[in-house]
């Protein structure tokens, strides 16, 4: 059998390819969120944390022999030239940010992250897949991962983030019900409700969408 002595996100799109599951398939069968597969197509190069590298161990040891071939052989003829024809071309990742506020504070899950772009806290965010709108893959992966229920007020805008490079388009929602749970322990260190004034402790200002900024100043 095939053994990966350090898994990157190129190697975990060629397994996804050789097991010949979607995103939401694949995610499901390592207990992941789709956003993590996304993301590992996004950037090829991209290693997991520990957690994670035992993850994929588990599911290349536990596929069907016809599964481990096909995957041995995309890593036999893997390379930088050939990553395209392998399948694992990087796919444009867009994402929707959703920004909970609840009287006067504001929610905020911090993910454990994989890569070295040094953000921890962040807003709750959903990917959005072919097929599926801005608004709904936001609201479902907020409550998927956090166990709040909101509604979308308004629409922020959108940029290209500064450090992810992930095209990123920004909600305003209105909290509706539900305890502010962890739900996503794979992903999230910790869910919570902080002050609008003190989002800057939690993260750099400068990394704030300022339209963000501005709508929890009109909301205070």
């Amino acid at each position: 059998m095939e053994v990966i002595d350090v898994w990157n996100g190129h190697r975990a799109c060629m397994l996804q390819a050789a097991l010949r599951l979607t995103h939401e398939a694949f995610a499901g069968r390592m207990g992941i969120s789709p956003r993590t597969v996304a993301t590992w197509h996004s950037d090829p190069d991209v290693v997991p944390r520990t957690e994670m590298q035992q993850l994929l161990d588990a599911v290349l040891e536990s596929a069907p022999a016809t599964a481990r071939q096909r995957f041995a052989l995309l890593v036999a003829s893997s390379s930088s030239e050939s990553r395209e024809a392998a399948g694992a071309r990087p796919q444009a990742l867009r994402v929707a940010i959703a920004v909970v506020v609840r009287e006067e504070e504001v929610l905020l899950v911090c993910r454990r992250g994989d890569d070295a772009s040094g953000i921890t806290w962040q807003f709750p965010a959903g990917v959005i897949k072919p097929g599926v709108g801005p608004e709904a893959a936001m609201l479902r992966e907020t409550l998927n991962e956090t166990g709040v229920h909101c509604a979308v007020r308004r629409r922020l805008g959108e940029r290209v983030h500064p450090v992810t490079g992930v095209h990123c388009l920004y909600f305003l929602c209105e909290y509706l019900a539900g305890e502010a749970t962890n739900s996503d322990v794979i992903e999230n260190v910790d869910v919570t409700w902080v002050p609008k004034d003190a989002v800057g402790r939690f993260i750099p200002t400068a990394m704030i969408y300022p339209p963000i900024l501005a709508a929890l100043e009109e909301d205070a």
